[in-house]
């Protein structure tokens, strides 16, 4: 494996009725807390009664800040920022999915960085050598992971880029867990978050190095997870086991255990995330479109790793087959898997209808180092054509 220093900070209370048992010790220490949401589907669900009536009996100063889109853009992250510095807010509490996450880490630092947060720290990497505001997070919705890092995922809707950075300084105080609360979730929202889950491991296990290793180990196991769990869930929408599953893999997939000592790829990640810039589409489901094209391409290069997938993840017999064989069974079985699932399979599907915006699109895509093949410009833009 390669070299590597690992700290999350992040304390997680996982389970049913975690909420009730814990939030009110956990924001003891601050008076005005921001309540951050997104389009009120926690006000059908109970969520949002429990945490403000929690947080009023405790005495506190709250201050709702709703609205949080899906990809949640950069205006949206100011909006925020300007409102917790004039209610003075001491503590940011997120409740929700990824975007609601991601637009809360933003909004920690921009509440008290005096410069322009995209500039410095979001359109190229930065130093955070300051104290953003204390968040603390509850999770509604299965997928990204955000609750156990300091990734943030932004829109910046006027330049067209959408790109995420992950600050450790960001991340959660503590993440609140109760499986639970997914269970009113949408089957769309639910099967396209647990994907996303499926392809951050993915992108991990697809990178050097490939000799035996832990992370590479635990990788496939929680792989297996995901794929039983959401076939579960899809069986039974209400089946507690396979939902509190889907809910810690998720974390597991971003919480950095997996990528100690790899490289990691997620190019297919930057690729949807500039589709998502421009056509505002589903992660998940953009994710879902990209990723058996863009393993075609590249399995090639390391037919071992994608035929290891397919045996071990997969449970595709090797007997009588090539490595290349076995490479290419694998990722047959992933589209597969997506269609099984329900999940679009064409860019036509995620709503773009115009063509020839995809070589502007492409031509905006950052390139990954960690891919196993030297990406091109040129062969994303091959790639979003066979989406098409």
């Amino acid at each position: 494996m390669n070299n590597f220093i690992f700290q999350n900070t992040t304390k997680t209370y996982f389970g049913k009725g975690c909420v009730r048992e814990y939030l009110a010790c956990l924001v003891r220490n601050s008076q005005v807390v921001m309540l951050a949401y997104g389009g009120g589907s926690i006000k059908k669900n109970g969520v949002y009664d429990e945490a403000v009536r929690i947080l009023n009996e405790a005495g506190k100063t709250v201050v709702e800040f709703p609205g949080i889109m899906p990809n949640p853009t950069y205006a949206k992250v100011l909006e925020g920022a300007a409102l917790a510095k004039e209610r003075g807010v001491e503590m940011i509490l997120g409740v929700g999915g990824g975007s609601v996450m991601d637009c809360c880490k933003a909004i920690s630092m921009a509440a008290v960085y005096p410069g322009d947060i995209w500039e410095d720290f979001w359109s190229k990497p930065g130093i955070v050598d300051f104290s953003p505001l204390p968040l603390g997070v509850i999770v509604t919705v299965a997928g990204t992971g955000s609750e156990m890092n300091g990734g943030a995922v932004i829109t910046n809707e006027e330049k067209k880029i959408k790109t995420g950075r992950d600050y450790p300084a960001c991340n959660p105080r503590f993440a609140l867990m109760d499986p639970s609360y997914t269970m009113t979730v949408p089957r769309r929202q639910m099967v396209s978050g647990g994907f996303d889950t499926l392809s951050h491991m993915m992108e991990t296990y697809f990178s050097g190095p490939d000799t035996e290793n832990v992370s590479d180990d635990m990788a496939e196991a929680l792989m297996r997870g995901v794929i039983r769990d959401l076939r579960a869930a899809v069986r039974d929408p209400g089946d507690y086991t396979a939902r509190s599953n889907l809910m810690w893999e998720a974390a597991m997939a971003e919480n950095r255990i997996i990528k100690l000592g790899k490289r990691c790829d997620f190019q297919c990640h930057l690729m949807e995330h500039q589709l998502g810039a421009y056509i505002n589409c589903n992660h998940g489901e953009g994710l879902a479109v990209l990723q058996p094209v863009y393993y075609r391409h590249i399995c090639g290069e390391s037919p071992g790793k994608f035929a290891r997938f397919a045996v071990r993840v997969w449970g595709i017999p090797g007997e009588g087959k090539t490595e290349e064989g076995l490479a290419k069974a694998g990722v047959e079985a992933l589209a597969a898997f997506i269609k099984e699932l329900g999940l679009p399979s064409t860019l036509r599907e995620l709503g773009l209808t115009d063509e020839n915006i995809l070589k502007e699109i492409a031509g905006s895509c950052s390139l990954s180092s960690g891919s196993y093949k030297k990406m091109t410009h040129e062969e994303i833009l091959d790639i979003f054509r066979e989406c098409f």
